[in-house]
């Protein structure tokens, strides 16, 4: 038999710490979890403004009220907890696994394939997204294409394939979306939460430009400075141009931490 686990204060690793995980971990934290977010040290959010891993740049990050700071070791983890605050650890390969000995582990990359996660890992293993075989290579995979199954749990067969087409918004999908026209470092003088227009130049990429193709609120935009490859998302255009949805978990990422809490409950709540 598998050791019996206390729900209070179940240790949970965090794969990721962008738009998706923050919205799991911000869900997760508020039911009462210990939990770590292990990112890489220069992570490219494009929705910084509800994004955790921005507290690998400036130290700390809040969404919705929940703070999340950059630790430097697993020793400081304690203390954020009795705050009611998140750590991250830059820690891409999750090698502080062994110290923390985490009961479940939540791979949130969705980089479209398995980079790593194995069954072995943690008494309770999750893979979000395309490239996630339950339950071969994980207990359990979280469907995450927008749509009727979205959030659904997994336990024999794998995601969606990824589309390549994003999520619609007021009937725009690939629109919405701003991409690196060429490799180099990405440049605006526009700030998240202004208005643009279709046509604007919203960014320059090694001196070509990033132009919006619909008009609405910058939602999302990589910070200024980084080093970007050709065709990488580097903003997002909001449609609707309501500014409060800036700061706010969107629906996708908010389903998802349900559908985690789900797994998670059904896991060692039996």
């Amino acid at each position: 038999m598998s050791p019996a686990y206390s729900l209070r204060g179940l240790k949970v690793l965090i794969r990721g710490a962008g738009e998706m995980a923050s919205g799991i971990a911000h869900r997760l934290a508020r039911c009462g979890f210990h939990l770590l977010m292990t990112e890489v040290a220069n992570p490219l959010a494009v929705r910084r403004a509800v994004s955790f891993c921005e507290a690998v740049h400036d130290g700390a990050k809040t969404v919705e009220g929940i703070t999340a700071r950059r630790i430097e070791q697993l020793s400081q983890a304690p203390a954020l907890w009795e705050r009611g605050e998140l750590p991250v650890l830059v820690d891409p390969e999750m090698a502080c696994r062994a110290e923390f000995q985490p009961a479940v582990i939540v791979d949130a990359l969705l980089a479209k394939r398995n980079t790593g996660l194995t069954r072995d890992m943690a008494p309770l293993t999750i893979g979000l997204g395309p490239g996630f075989i339950a339950p071969d290579e994980v207990h359990v995979a979280i469907e995450t294409h927008r749509g009727h199954d979205l959030g659904r749990l997994i336990y024999q067969g794998t995601p969606r394939p990824n589309t390549g087409v994003p999520g619609d918004i007021a009937g725009y999908t690939h629109q919405r979306v701003l991409r690196a026209p060429a490799e180099g470092r990405f440049e605006t003088d526009l700030q998240l939460g202004d208005r643009v227009e279709a046509g604007q130049t919203v960014a320059t990429v090694a001196g070509r430009p990033v132009i919006a193709q619909v008009g609405g609120i910058l939602r999302g935009l990589i910070r200024p400075g980084s080093q970007v490859t050709q065709g990488l998302k580097v903003g997002d255009v909001d449609p609707r141009g309501r500014v409060e949805y800036l700061h706010t978990i969107s629906d996708k990422a908010r389903a998802l931490g349900g559908s985690v809490l789900e797994a998670i409950l059904a896991h060692f709540n039996r």
